[in-house]
């Protein structure tokens, strides 16, 4: 006989979190934030050419089905019904750009993640379209023209994939980031699939007018993309469709916030000047606004926080973005195998607590906030004698904490406000050495939820408090606690300021590695160079009249 069912209190709320590395599916109690369990799935990356980073949609997806349906069976194991599930959110890594035929549902070309850099010749191409006493990109979009966002990786694509081209030219091509790719396969697909993308997901395409809250036609024009392959605009919290397949089949999906805003959220930073930073793939630090756009004067983003309904007022936010965070421990691993797992990253710094003078700039994509200097790239500098695996180990620790420091200080001058402590969350938040750092480096206590699932956390809140589910309250009073984790500064100021003084050095030295040589040129080779291809032939000839003048044979 069946064991009967465990009785839980309260409804079930489900959280996709789809993000560079895996796709995870977790669950929670709406009552009390209790996450009752989770299933995760890897995902690989392909680099076809250097700066290229590419995904497969289908592998995408996949995971995602594949983590709904082990979660469904590890609550049924747990003997919790899933018929109690009553909303799903999306969350998922931003402005990575995926174009699929809307009839046959495959995707036409790899996802082009938003770490992928082929497209600099191409923003340095419409940079020069731009007034320069006019940038209407920016004051329309709160966005830099750089190669992170998704509308120069859609005119990348438009540009050089004859199966999207023709695609767009027979009305079948849709375009979308990934919420827009898993919600309109969860819904149906083919049959009648939802495509949309909610507004801050929207905020990071440079399309979307973030004061009107509208795609927008002077932009559209001047990335020459076609309006008509654009998902609908939605609130982060409505009902947009329902599960046509799986366990989970008719519950409606109802939350959507790319993955920093659903940070933002679920680590309640409900409040004007409430800031969070996500350690992961990248490092993102965003501060509440309110209903202020703010636009920085100092190298950071003004983007859409969230919009919790479609009667509810859109927040914005700063945004400061660190392109290489976790990656760099994951290259550390993977390329110089100085690490068996990235967890050991940990121990090893803990076995020399410092990088005896070495310093990690780990501009692998340039640098983003508060630079934005595509031309940089990453450099280990202050080597001696002396250095071995666990300083460089620690000296990449601390180049993640410097980074924060950076943004931090930008986002100090651009609101007047200093900050009194920081609420971190993301994976890496678990090595208590990069927590130390970071108040160390920052000179201010460093504030972690136990709860480190804070992207999902808000995700499943937004699905939860959606018109039509409303399972999950989100006024003040009936939001949980949150049982935090503090880390004091144990530094003298002075010692913190030394250190970050040198970062700063070594952060110059990486500038200007790159020329305009375009990724997205033929061959790299030395002969696509014409004056250098010369110089190396002539100086053949040479060597070899040379030789034979002097009768060597």
């Amino acid at each position: 006989m069946a064991a009967p069912k465990k009785a839980v209190e309260g409804p079930l709320v489900g959280a996709v979190v789809q993000g560079t590395d895996c796709s995870r599916f977790l669950v929670f109690n709406s009552k009390t934030a209790e996450l009752l369990t989770h299933y995760q799935v890897e995902l690989t990356q392909e680099f076809p050419k250097e700066g290229w980073v590419e995904q497969d949609p289908k592998e995408i997806l996949q995971s995602v089905y594949e983590c709904i349906e082990k979660t469904c069976e590890k609550l049924d194991k747990l003997n919790i019904d899933i018929s109690n599930i009553k909303a799903i959110g999306v969350s998922n890594q931003r402005e990575t750009t995926i174009v699929w035929d809307k009839l046959t549902g495959e995707p036409l070309y790899n996802a082009v993640v938003w770490l992928d850099l082929r497209t600099q010749a191409t923003v340095e191409n419409l940079s020069k379209k731009i007034p320069g006493n006019n940038n209407f990109v920016k004051s329309k979009t709160g966005l830099p023209l750089s190669t992170y966002f998704s509308a120069v990786k859609l005119r990348w694509i438009l540009d050089n994939v004859r199966k999207v081209q023709k695609a767009v030219e027979d009305g079948r091509a849709l375009f979308g980031t990934i919420d827009s790719w898993l919600i309109w396969s969860l819904t149906g697909g083919v049959n009648g699939g939802v495509h949309c993308t909610d507004v801050t997901n929207a905020s990071r395409t440079m399309l979307f007018n973030i004061h009107s809250l509208e795609w927008d036609k002077e932009l559209c024009e001047f990335f020459e993309i076609p309006m008509d392959i654009l998902p609908k605009v939605w609130s982060s919290s409505e009902i947009y469709g329902q599960m046509k397949t799986g366990s989970l089949e008719g519950v409606p999906i109802s939350g959507c916030l790319g993955d920093q805003s659903a940070a933002l959220v679920g680590q309640m930073c409900f409040q004007e000047g409430q800031a969070k930073n996500t350690y992961g793939t990248g490092c993102f630090l965003l501060c509440n606004t309110g209903r202020n756009c703010v636009f920085s004067e100092h190298g950071l983003l003004t983007t859409v926080a969230y919009k919790l309904g479609r009667d509810k007022p859109v927040i914005y936010a700063l945004e400061g973005s660190v392109a290489i965070a976790g990656a760099a421990v994951h290259w550390l691993k993977d390329n110089l195998g100085i690490l068996e797992t990235s967890e050991e990253i940990e121990i090893l710094a803990k076995e020399v607590g410092t990088s005896y003078g070495c310093y990690f700039i780990p501009a692998f994509s340039g640098l983003y906030a508060p630079y934005w200097e595509p031309s940089a790239r990453g450099i280990i500098c202050g080597l001696t004698q002396f250095t071995n695996k666990c300083h460089i180990a620690f000296a990449a620790l601390e180049a993640i904490c410097f980074q924060t420091r950076e943004i931090l200080d930008a986002m100090i001058r651009d609101c007047g406000i200093p900050f009194n402590h920081l609420q971190v969350d993301g994976k890496m938040t678990n090595n208590k050495i990069l927590m130390q750092l970071q108040a160390d480096i920052l000179h201010i206590p460093i504030v972690k939820p136990c709860i480190i699932e804070t992207t999902a956390l808000g995700v499943a809140m937004a699905a939860g408090a959606a018109e039509g589910v409303g399972v999950w309250s989100l006024a003040p009073e009936n939001l949980s606690a949150i049982v935090m984790e503090r880390f004091e500064p144990q530094i003298k100021a002075t010692e913190s300021e030394i250190r970050y003084a040198t970062w700063k050095r070594a952060v110059m030295k990486s500038m200007g590695w790159v020329t305009t040589q375009s990724p997205e040129s033929g061959d790299p080779s030395i002969f696509s160079s014409l004056p250098l291809g010369i110089f190396i032939v002539s100086s053949m000839i040479m060597l070899i009249g040379a030789r034979y003048i002097s009768g060597i044979p």
